[in-house]
């Protein structure tokens, strides 16, 4: 009647939709957050509640089972931090306290001769690195200081020590349902099948995910344990510890923890040890991300290197910390969606 083309307006209307719900979700992203989460956590969970599930009589309910994983769960933590917790702490602390004797020390590499021409230019490095340390010893020590105080004390935030675990378990305990109340609403959609399709891909890829990331996180604190102590090198296990949990940061939570390790090695007087270092931890990333993370995770999961930094550049600035986690699950999903409305396209063209 006034010249409104219905096709434009229904494609204005849509845009409109999805901008203003995804202004709501950046407005509500830590509750978001929170929730994924504790999806994540469920994903990581269900193999051994699978396993208990097989173990146990079938009568019991699925609650019980879910209630002696978390039982089980709640012993392992406890030994692990038992075992290594306190040896954390202890060179979380040290570590904390010879920081301002480093930014003093004159020459932390003064053992390692190099030709005069290069003797400034290693001087300006040295005093470069100590005015980044000194420019974030605000943080960084009092970070330091906590390190292995416990699992609050690493997250920071109680909401998430108890809303997780609870959240945790009414998805693991409600899967099903959940899943068949989703395609009930695509029930008489022609495109039901392919719905279901999409949640099961989407379902193997975030389980496969979070345990080859838990896997791939262990196999790094123990490699690096190991090699550490064996070199001798000062404040092993909490540099095992902070290398094992920054490999939950793609790319860039990998290459923060060699930097750290290097420094460490330099400025505690232990420089000769930097060249081994820097080898192992190149072969190390080689190995991890030539053998042992395509064998525990599928192409469905691989992503190109530029968008993998650009999904842990852009989720920091939306959600810290947690969006640099979130980021390479989100473009996986995304990615599985595209494929499969490309294959429908095709299979409709």
């Amino acid at each position: 009647m006034l010249g409104i083309d219905k096709r434009a307006a229904r494609a204005a209307w849509t845009v409109l939709l999805v901008l203003v719900a995804a202004e709501v979700a950046y407005l509500i992203r830590r509750t978001l957050l929170i929730f994924i989460v504790a999806l994540l956590a469920a994903y990581l969970l269900a193999p051994l509640l699978n396993f208990v599930d097989r173990v146990t009589p079938k009568k019991l309910p699925r609650a019980a089972s879910l209630a002696l994983v978390y039982l089980l769960l709640i012993a392992l933590l406890g030994f692990a931090l038992s075992v290594v917790g306190n040896q954390i702490r202890q060179e979380g602390v040290q570590l904390a306290v010879s920081i301002p004797e480093w930014l003093h020390s004159t020459d932390p590499l003064a053992s390692y001769q190099v030709p005069p021409w290069l003797l400034a230019w290693k001087l300006k490095a040295l005093d470069a690195i100590r005015i980044q340390i000194e420019a974030n010893a605000g943080q960084l020590v009092p970070l330091v200081g906590q390190a292995g105080q416990g699992i609050l004390s690493l997250l920071g935030n109680l909401v998430f020590v108890v809303l997780v675990p609870v959240l945790s378990f009414f998805f693991l305990k409600d899967a099903t349902a959940i899943r068949r109340r989703i395609l009930d609403q695509f029930l008489d959609h022609p495109r039901h099948a392919e719905v279901d399709d999409l949640l099961s891909d989407v379902h193997v890829l975030l389980g496969q995910y979070m345990r080859a990331l838990v896997i791939l996180a262990a196999v790094a604190l123990i490699s690096y344990t190991l090699f550490f102590l064996a070199v001798g090198l000062p404040y092993a296990v909490l540099l095992a510890a902070l290398g094992g949990v920054l490999e939950f940061i793609p790319m860039l939570g990998p290459l923060s923890a060699g930097v750290v390790i290097l420094l460490v090695a330099i400025f505690s007087g232990h420089a000769g040890l930097a060249p081994w270092l820097l080898l192992f931890l190149l072969g190390y990333r080689l190995f991890q991300d030539y053998v042992l993370q395509p064998y525990l995770m599928s192409s469905g999961v691989a992503l190109h290197p530029l968008w993998v930094i650009f999904g842990v550049l852009a989720g920091e600035q939306i959600g810290g910390v947690g969006g640099m986690f979130l980021s390479i699950p989100t473009l996986a999903i995304l990615r599985v969606v595209y494929v499969r409305v490309l294959k429908a396209r095709r299979a409709t063209g």
